[in-house]
């Protein structure tokens, strides 16, 4: 018995599964995280009010 794919069907499951690829990595993003000197940004704040 030969096997056919279905073109379109394989296209629907591909497109599918790149969207939850997708969608994982984003959930899986973790942002950067910079070091913040929080005593020169007070200063720049204390600057630019006067």
């Amino acid at each position: 018995m030969a096997v056919t794919r279905l073109k379109r069907k394989n296209r629907k499951d591909k497109a599918k599964s790149a969207v939850r690829r997708q969608s994982l990595k984003i959930q899986n993003f973790q942002p950067v995280v910079k070091n913040v000197d929080v005593e020169k940004v007070k200063e720049d704040f204390k600057t630019k009010k006067a």
